[in-house]
């Protein structure tokens, strides 16, 4: 796609990949050397979720706040079916809570980048880390990063300057976070300044194209060239401060401990080395499809037997079906290829769920290709609303563990023809991850407009608004 308009961004239509042929893409080359460690220095994982629940303990107060008080049966949050706050209830939390109604809204948006809070259209309820908050440390960093991944949602971004500019110096952050990570210490503003104008002229340079026929005067494009970075850079650091990515004073830059081991995270991602089969089966079933994540199908599929054989059979559905609940969207793919080897004693189970939201798609594509539909035409099966939801899920898997070339060539797969049917698609399922899929496709498309139109959609997600 290298429209510069993303009104007429075509989606070339294909046919879509049998069930989770995207997030298996996304691991298929084996890697070879050791799982990396993190660099000298990083706390362990223990002290670095401590630090998590500290930064993120206001956002969990108000998660916990809501669900006590706003439950079902209770007087709901979100009147305008926005996922926003009613004024009444954010006066309530501040009144029963000691905070100002500024500060309850402020909380509660972090809490939704987080997954503390999931809105899924007109109503909001606690997300899967909030309930896993006090006993599942892994639970707790995975919502860090997370709102680490939205920063620039975070903090307003300034309103008098191009927007177009703006999403170049998104685009460009994380060679500065990466730079900021392996000094693995304080960084003079001026330097990060420098390199980021050296990234986003790369950036320009990168997707510059030659014009067929006489052009107008590129006006806009110029406007975008002469904005001053140092305004950008500045409003990028507060953002990235503000959700305890780094600290900056007396004119440098520092990443946080937590900082620096999420920019290592997402440098190392996908260089995990895969476990032998061997090694996953006496695993639990979530373990284990981690484990099988990094092999190959044939291999995997082999593996899914061997777990499969060492437990009975009942209670191997229900543990795979249980980690298929989880908010991995890749654990979730792999359970129900793992599945597919149960066969036909695994029916009554997988029909059983196909009335739960995040499992429907699934079980839906399970249930078809076990009738006898071809796996390429399952997917007729599924609603225009299932389909858009198992994309961005797919998308969520992709984006957690893939690359994003591959991200940008998931586009290809979504039913919708054009950019901004998807977008208004996405918007309209309520995706518990519609945000941090957004903002990663938006980093990770190499053409500005149509990663502005995926900006401003994801913003708009955020905030509730149109």
């Amino acid at each position: 796609m290298t429209s510069r308009n993303p009104r007429d961004s075509r989606l070339r239509l294909v046919r879509p990949r049998p069930l989770s042929a995207a997030p298996r893409a996304a691991t298929q080359r084996r890697s070879q050397r050791p799982a990396p460690r993190p660099p000298e220095g990083t706390p362990p994982p223990a002290e670095l979720a401590r630090m998590a629940r500290t930064g993120l303990s206001d956002a969990a107060r108000v998660a916990r706040w809501a669900d006590a008080a706003l439950g079902p049966g209770r007087d709901g949050a979100m009147p305008d079916d926005k996922g926003t706050l009613s004024d009444a209830s954010a006066e309530r939390a501040a009144a029963e809570m000691g905070l100002t109604p500024d500060q309850v809204r402020a909380d509660w948006d972090t809490a939704r980048l987080a997954g503390l809070i999931e809105v899924h259209g007109g109503s909001a309820r606690p997300g899967w880390r909030l309930r896993a908050w006090n006993r599942d440390d892994s639970a707790v960093l995975r919502g860090w990063v997370a709102l680490f991944d939205a920063w620039s949602l975070a903090y307003p971004e300034p309103a008098d300057r191009e927007p177009s500019a703006v999403a170049e110096v998104v685009s460009a952050m994380p060679q500065v976070l990466s730079f900021l990570q392996l000094s693995a210490g304080p960084v003079p503003v001026e330097q990060l300044l420098d390199l980021l104008e050296q990234r986003v002229t790369e950036l320009r340079t990168e997707r510059c194209e030659i014009p067929y026929g006489p052009q107008p005067e590129p006006v806009a494009q110029a406007a975008v060239e002469d904005t001053p970075l140092a305004p950008l850079l500045d409003w990028a650091l507060h953002a990235l401060a503000s959700v305890g990515a780094l600290t900056c004073a007396d004119g440098q830059a520092t990443l946080t401990p937590l900082g620096s081991w999420a920019v290592w995270v997402k440098l190392e991602q996908i260089c995990v080395a895969a476990q032998s089969p061997a090694g996953n089966i006496e695993a639990s079933a979530e373990d284990m499809l981690r484990g099988c994540a990094q092999l190959r199908p044939n291999a995997a599929r082999a593996e899914y037997r061997a777990w499969l054989a060492a437990r009975p059979v009942g209670s191997a559905v229900t543990e795979l079906l249980d980690a298929a609940r989880g908010e991995d969207a890749l654990t979730r793919g792999l359970a129900f290829e793992a599945l597919r080897v149960v066969g036909a004693p695994a029916e009554p189970d997988v029909r059983a769920v196909a009335e739960e939201t995040s499992l429907r798609p699934y079980a839906l594509l399970w249930l078809a290709v076990h009738d006898g539909h071809d796996p390429e035409d399952a997917h007729e099966v599924l609603t225009r609303a299932e389909a858009t939801w198992l994309w961005v899920d797919t998308a969520a898997a992709v984006a957690d563990h893939g690359e994003a070339p591959l991200l940008v060539r998931h586009l290809e797969s979504a039913v919708q023809p054009t950019v901004p049917m998807l977008l208004d698609e996405v918007r309209a399922v309520g995706h518990p991850r519609t945000v941090q899929v957004l903002v990663a496709l938006a980093a990770a498309h190499p053409d500005p407009a149509l990663a502005k139109a995926v900006r401003r959609a994801a913003f708009q997600v955020h905030t509730g608004g149109s």
